[in-house]
């Protein structure tokens, strides 16, 4: 299957300067260890960006330790960078502790921020407009006498520029004068729109004749198109954050941006090689930041590929051009089909193709399985998060599957829960009584939870007959309840969700009743059904 990327003119060489490690390390339930910050800064110069901001030294202990450690670790591609504000009003440049902090990071690069709004001169530092443009100029001359780079982020500048445009344009040229290395247009509260970056920056291009870059805030859920305008007028170097990590609505989402400039615009920001790493950069930040991975999320999230409309699967099969925008393999992400209530066809074909299930257009089961899934929808099931009991759907509606269940006679449980006085915490009991091959078995096993109880209950029983399956390293990963008719109370019908794992992979499985304790253990015994059939196929 053949993508091109859209034609264009432009062959501009564009900088990926990253900030997760300040900008996005100040996003709400962020919270980097220096330890975390080290690896994620070896993570994105294996995968290839310019620049690495590495936090504000002298701001806080943990980026003074980071850059202390930094000293010990050799980048190969990207430069190490150090964030800091200009010089404070009315003090001597060489006796600001900031500006000493940013020398002595051991850091090559510096990128300071200055006020470009007179609102904030004004208000925030009260100070008066010629002094601040003496601060940006000082502070830039006296880091070029120290370091290889400085970048100038012209904080505020679209804001700034729409009040008062000729003075946001004397800030950038106090800066460029002092010889500033890069001039950053900063939206820093993420309101301006695209056609607003497009006109400004029509005007700044008339100003300066420094390089000039962009760094987009969110707050609009438009910093990456205002991004893409910047760089479309001649950006050469764009700010960014992996997975869009940044105060308030967070900043431009790196993992849209490069896969835009490489496929869209044809611009080299990383190799093929690079690009092809994405998912996995994505995924790497989201566990050290300790947060689930955005699947709606362009380009890596587990949606970005994933089909659910039967008229959509049908021409997906036929070709991938017709609701694909890229190839997702160049991403390392993978086109996954749905099978819900909406599905066709179609849908049950590939999904069965997908998971190894032989199922042929003339095959007579293929009807039972759509008619099923429908009828289950239709009752509450969700399948879309669920394929360990959609594999197990499928299966069963074949005439040769033989469950590894179909030795149980009978299943009962009872439940019991109570709270002691001498536990702070109720416990609770599991009986389970089973037949297997003409055997009864009963057991029970304590839990802190009903669903933990049954599922102590039943692993007792099981590895007795199925030994050497594994089932010991089973266990309940995730556990999501949903309510489905609230307006019935608490006779409300349920959906349980069951992520469990084995310590190599994944799978979910689902319940629906009246009865949380029986939509959990329908879960359950498909989970570890899921275990055995895994096992077996080994």
């Amino acid at each position: 299957m053949h993508y091109a990327p859209c034609k264009t003119n432009m062959k501009p060489s564009v900088k990926l300067y990253d900030t997760t490690l300040r900008d996005g390390a100040q996003a709400e339930d962020v919270n980097f260890s220096v330890e975390d910050k080290i690896r994620i800064a070896r993570k994105l110069d294996q995968f290839g960006v310019h620049y690495i901001e590495g936090g504000w030294p002298g701001s806080n202990p943990r980026d003074v330790e980071f850059f202390k450690e930094m000293r010990r670790v050799k980048l190969k591609k990207a430069k190490l960078t150090a964030f800091g504000a200009t010089r404070r009003a009315k003090l001597k440049v060489s006796a600001d502790p900031s500006m000493q902090a940013l020398v002595s990071s051991g850091a090559p690069v510096a990128t300071i921020f200055g006020k470009t709004w007179d609102l904030h001169v004004l208000k925030a530092l009260k100070t008066t407009l010629d002094e601040n443009l003496n601060m940006i100029e000082d502070s830039v001359l006296f880091l070029k006498e120290h370091l290889d780079e400085v970048v100038y982020d012209a904080e505020h500048f679209f804001d700034g520029y729409k009040a008062n445009p000729d003075y946001a344009l004397q800030t950038l040229l106090a800066a460029e004068g002092a010889g500033a290395d890069c001039l950053v247009l900063c939206d820093t509260n993420g309101g301006t729109l695209p056609h607003e970056v497009e006109e400004i920056i029509a005007h700044v291009k008339k100003t300066i004749a420094t390089p000039f870059g962009i760094h987009a805030h969110n707050d609009a859920d438009v910093a990456v198109a205002n991004s893409m305008t910047a760089i479309r007028m001649g950006a050469v170097q764009v700010h960014g954050t992996i997975n869009g990590y940044g105060e308030r609505c967070g900043n431009a989402n790196l993992c849209s941006i490069i896969p835009t400039l490489k496929l869209k615009l044809g611009i080299d920001c990383v190799s093929g090689a690079s690009l092809a790493k994405l998912r996995d950069l994505s995924r790497y930040v989201d566990e050290l930041a300790n947060l689930p991975h955005r699947k709606r999320q362009p380009y890596t999230g587990d949606s970005a590929f994933a089909h659910k409309g039967g008229v959509h699967v049908d021409a997906i099969g036929k070709s991938a051009l017709t609701y694909e925008h890229i190839a997702p393999e160049l991403v390392w992400n993978r086109r996954r089909i749905l099978v819900s209530d909406m599905a066709g066809k179609s849908n049950i074909l590939q999904k069965a193709a997908e998971l190894g299930i032989p199922l042929k257009k003339d095959s007579p089961e293929l009807a039972v399985i759509l008619k099923k899934v429908k009828e289950l929808e239709n009752e509450g099931y969700e399948f879309e998060g669920a394929e360990g009991s959609l594999e197990l759907l499928m299966l069963r509606a074949g005439h040769n599957y033989e469950s590894v269940f179909t030795m149980f006679d009978r299943i009962d449980y009872r439940i019991l829960t109570e709270k002691r006085k001498v536990d702070p915490h109720p416990v609770s009991e599991a009986t389970v009584t089973v037949e297997v091959g003409g055997n009864v078995e009963h057991t029970a096993a304590w839990g802190n939870g009903p669903v933990n109880a049954l599922d102590k209950a039943l692993r007792t029983v099981l590895p007795k007959y199925f030994p050497g399956k594994g089932l010991e390293n089973l266990r309940l990963l995730d556990y999501k309840v949903r309510v489905l008719t609230a307006a019935e109370g608490t006779a409300s019908q349920v959906r349980v969700l069951i992520e469990s794992g084995d310590g190599k992979n994944k799978w979910g499985t689902v319940g629906v009743s009246e009865n949380v304790i029986e939509a959990s253990w329908q879960a359950l015994v498909d989970s570890i059904e899921y275990k055995l059939l895994r096992s077996k196929k080994k």
